[in-house]
């Protein structure tokens, strides 16, 4: 069959999508490098709900997704910015995702990591008035829903800290003060400006090689209590050099879903695991790459993961933030579930033409199990939306 996509002017284009799938299948645990896919929420389409309301969520499709990442061998990153915190999921909902699916983990088998975060704090009319205390005890209470839970915690990047520290000693004294108190090594994650224009100036400064040097002095401080950093900058030189300066024993999670092969690939020097919000529709796929460089072919290992930077690079263009439409596009497509609607109402947050280009690269790259249905549901989309088929 033809799709027509819509093309500039108003005018459609001719695609024919392929029918023949990637075969990918579960595998061996990974042994050289660790990854996790930052998994999205699929929200309840049948709750009568407004925008700025809490979500609703879908329990059983959001949690089948994540058995089908453990299935493929990857851990999830729960509770992160892919399952819109901060953007439609609030801290009450999150709190119920870390619990469900931790306990979900534990019955799998599968790797867990949670995010921690301040998002009870929310901004008011004049900005985030609060004091470090208040940041602190939101993050306490967080870390203990996380460890109490059986998950890894993951130290997101606050918007309330951010807003009121007054320069890196601030940071130093939250941080310390938290990793004195984790029960287990945590993840510490820098989420750049590009994914939440709120953590501008994170680390005290908006000098990157100021805040990078803060930053390491957390770590430095506590190295026992840091099992790695996840970095969200979309700079991988600057990714590079940070992970080059960790002590011995602290991974470094690229979160650079513009540069994930080479920096996973690594060098004479080292090199990223992972911590991605593109291995969420890449997840059976990537697994399959990063078995391949278990066996130490990175040269096969690029060629697989090589030519999906197109579709992330698409899918994370400006604004960032939103990327997540796509995302959960791509999951209706493959039928992980049953619609496309999102908590936050955030489908309608990407354009039409940028939806179907995020459709026909995907299925160029075999992401869909059933290419029919896929095929189908973007007709559908594009039908309800004036392109006539």
């Amino acid at each position: 069959m033809t799709l027509h996509l819509p093309a500039p002017g108003g005018t459609t284009r001719a695609y024919h999508p392929r029918t023949d799938p990637l075969a990918l299948t579960a595998g061996a645990p990974f042994t050289s490098r660790v990854v996790f896919s930052a998994a999205h929420v699929v929200a309840d389409p049948y709750a009568d709900v407004t925008p700025d309301g809490p979500a609703a969520v879908d329990w059983d499709a959001t949690l089948a997704f994540r058995r089908h990442l453990w299935s493929h061998g990857l851990g999830v990153a729960e509770a992160m910015d892919t399952a819109q915190r901060g953007m439609g999921l609030d801290w009450a909902g999150a709190a119920e995702l870390i619990r469900r699916s931790a306990a979900e983990a534990k019955a799998a088998g599968g790797r867990i990591a949670c995010g921690v975060g301040t998002d009870q704090l929310s901004a008011t009319g004049i900005g985030y008035p609060y004091s470090l205390d208040q940041v602190r005890a939101a993050y306490e209470e967080q870390l203990a829903v996380c460890e109490e839970s059986g998950g890894q915690a993951i130290l997101m990047a606050s918007r309330a800290l951010c807003a009121v520290a007054e320069g890196s000693e601030d940071y130093l004294e939250v941080y310390g003060h938290l990793l004195r108190q984790s029960a287990e090594p945590v993840i510490l994650h820098w989420l750049g400006p590009m994914f939440d224009p709120a953590l501008e100036g994170y680390w005290g400064s908006t000098d990157l090689d100021a805040a990078t040097r803060t930053f390491l002095d957390v770590i430095a401080a506590h190295p026992d209590k840091v099992d790695g950093i996840k970095v969200s900058l979309l700079d991988a030189r600057r990714e590079v050099e940070l992970r080059r300066k960790l002590p011995d024993g602290v991974r470094c999670y690229t979160g650079d879903d513009f540069h994930y092969p080479e920096l996973i690939a690594g060098d004479d020097q080292g090199f990223s695991h992972a911590l991605l919000g593109i291995f969420d529709p890449l997840g059976p796929l990537a697994a399959e790459a990063v078995r391949t460089l278990d066996t130490g072919h990175a040269g096969a290992f690029r060629a697989l993961l090589d030519p999906t930077v197109e579709l992330s690079r698409h899918l994370f263009q400006a604004p960032t933030r939103y990327y997540k439409t796509g995302v959960v596009l791509l999951a209706w497509l493959a039928g992980h579930q049953s619609h496309f609607t999102m908590v936050g109402g955030l489908q309608s947050a990407r354009s039409l033409p940028h939806l179907a280009r995020a459709y026909e690269l995907a299925d160029g790259l075999g992401l869909f199990p059933d290419p029919a249905l896929a095929e189908s549901r973007m007709k559908h989309l594009l039908t309800v939306h004036g392109v006539a088929q």
